[in-house]
């Protein structure tokens, strides 16, 4: 069987970075080879392989396989550990705090608490999308997931999160509710009322990465409605830089929070509210514990609510997936 392996230690990741160990590693992924075969293949001395090699095997990389006997010589067949590898390594700063790590739907509110809890915990945030971000939780390459996925139940999030994460005791804990919609140019000069207007001819449109909870949205919202725009102009990660392309005139309209077209000026139709959450594994709950107390703190609610489109009347709230619908 063919097999994958995850580099995630200090010590692998230096053996591998090396170019010429890296060349040979790949090379053992292919198939076993001895000293002299290799060295062959790569136009050096057995001897110089022999102490790349020993440095590879000391990393878990690579492996004695097979000896073989023929005749008074000895073939040591050596091979990689693995048939493929993914390179994974979490490189924190030296802080006094503990250090989060946050992956999913980028939100506003969510910056805000960043900065409130900056004196006890250090949360490093990466927009990648509400669904690349619970992919992510479930992978291990990040601590703290957030995510608005719309349901066919006309709840969110837990019926994903029930299919992500069958095996594990998760916390799902809502941040804020929050308004999306139509983010325009003041005054609207094209006249933008509604989605369908995303289909009309020369209309510029930012959308949203794939993987995204507003992409998915938009996605099914678009076929249900049969409509089918041209492809964005733009593509943004977040809703800041999708309300900044229109804000410099680069688009007609983005689909965001309220809170991001106020923040640039700019005119707003509202489509839906929408509640978003943040989630965790129960084993990460003591690291959150500074997280989770400025989150109930009414100074961090004000904030929130201060923001346009923003509501925080379940703020706080856990769902448990054993016993929500």
């Amino acid at each position: 069987m063919r097999t994958f392996q995850t580099l995630s230690t200090l010590n692998a990741l230096q053996a591998a970075s090396d170019e010429r160990r890296f060349h040979l590693l790949r090379l053992l992924m292919r198939a076993p080879a001895t000293l002299t075969q290799l060295a062959q293949e790569v136009g050096q001395s057995p001897a110089w392989v022999r102490h790349h090699i020993q440095i590879l095997q000391q990393a878990g990389l690579v492996y004695l396989a097979e000896v073989r006997k023929r005749g008074r010589t000895t073939e040591k067949y050596y091979r990689a550990c693995a048939n493929g590898l993914l390179l994974q390594n979490w490189v924190l700063p030296l802080t006094h705090q503990p250090v989060v790590l946050f992956a999913g739907s980028h939100d506003l509110a969510l910056e805000l608490l960043a900065n409130q809890v900056e004196s006890r915990l250090l949360l490093l945030l990466m927009p990648t999308g509400s669904l690349n971000g619970l992919v992510g939780l479930r992978q291990g390459f990040c601590h703290l997931a957030g995510a608005h996925l719309h349901e066919t139940n006309g709840q969110f999030n837990l019926e994903t999160l029930r299919h992500l994460f069958p095996d594990r005791a998760m916390h799902v804990v809502t941040l804020a509710h929050r308004v999306q919609g139509l983010i325009l140019p003041p005054g609207n000069p094209r006249g933008i009322r509604d989605l369908g207007d995303l289909a009309r001819p020369g209309v510029r449109w930012v959308g949203r990465n794939p993987g995204s909870g507003t992409h998915l949205w938009l996605q099914r919202r678009l076929r249900e409605l049969g409509f089918r725009p041209e492809v964005p102009s733009w593509v943004a990660s977040t809703h800041t830089e999708a309300a900044a392309r229109v804000a410099r005139g680069q688009a007609d309209v983005a689909i965001g929070l309220q809170a991001a077209a106020a923040h640039f000026g700019l005119d707003f139709i509202p489509l839906f509210e929408e509640r978003y959450d943040l989630v965790f594994e129960r084993e990460h709950q003591e690291r959150l514990l500074p997280l989770l107390d400025v989150l109930n703190a009414g100074a961090f609610r004000n904030a929130v609510a201060a923001l346009p489109g923003y509501r925080t009347t379940c703020s706080g709230d856990i769902y448990d997936l054993e016993t929500e619908p």
